[in-house]
Formats: C-alpha cells, structure tokens, sequence
C-alpha cells in the first residue's frame, strides 16, 4: 500500500493474521503455502493479485475492484494516442553502427584448421 505501508491488512487465508501492507505480498505466498485447501477455494483477482476472493464472489469483485479503474484509464491513455505519437514520445535510442562482417570471419575460419 504507497498510502500508508504500516497499514494492516488481513489476510484472506487466516482471519486472525494482520500484516502490514508492506509485508503482505510475502505473507500471502507463505499462507497460501500453508493452507492449500483455504487456497483452492480462493480466486485472484486480474487487477491485483493481492485481492484473493472466494471463487464464487470473483465475478462481484471484478466488477467493484478500485484497481480496475487504474487499468481502465491505462488502456484508454495508450489507445487514444496514435501508434506514431507513442513512437515519438517514447525512446530516441538507436543501436550504433555495426562494424562486424560476419561473412568475412566465415571465410577466414574455414581457411584456418580447427583441432580440438
């Protein structure tokens, strides 16, 4: 959480573990570990794999998930800019001029013996 990292959360394996916001992406990975049956029941949600919801309740969730804003307006940002105007607006890096010639040194290598 960028708010507030000390925040505590409650994980969605065991009620009674609170863990800060900051620590709560690692929690997650070792409870659902320890408790695989809690986890079948559990689904992640597309927006944040930090939402984990009953199976059941996914489709509710999606539908009221705050990071699914986020990526509304990601998608509507990049698809409203022409493809050129990303272009332009993205890196003006260029690979510098290659001096090798890859079919000079074949020849050169096929003329000298190779042992081993």
């Amino acid at each position: 959480d960028l708010l507030d990292p000390e925040r505590l959360i409650q994980c969605p394996f065991v009620k009674h573990h609170h863990i800060r916001a900051c620590r709560f992406p690692y929690h997650l990975v070792k409870c659902k570990e320890s408790n695989p049956e809690i986890a079948k029941k559990l689904a992640t949600c597309p927006f944040n794999a930090r939402h984990l919801v009953p199976s059941h309740d996914l489709s509710d969730h999606i539908m009221k998930c705050n990071d699914r804003a986020f990526m509304e307006q990601d998608i509507v940002r990049g698809s409203c800019e022409p493809l050129q105007e990303q272009v332009k607006n993205g890196s003006t890096w260029q690979a510098p001029p290659c001096d090798e010639d890859w079919e000079t040194e074949v020849l050169e290598r096929s003329s000298s013996v190779f042992v081993w």
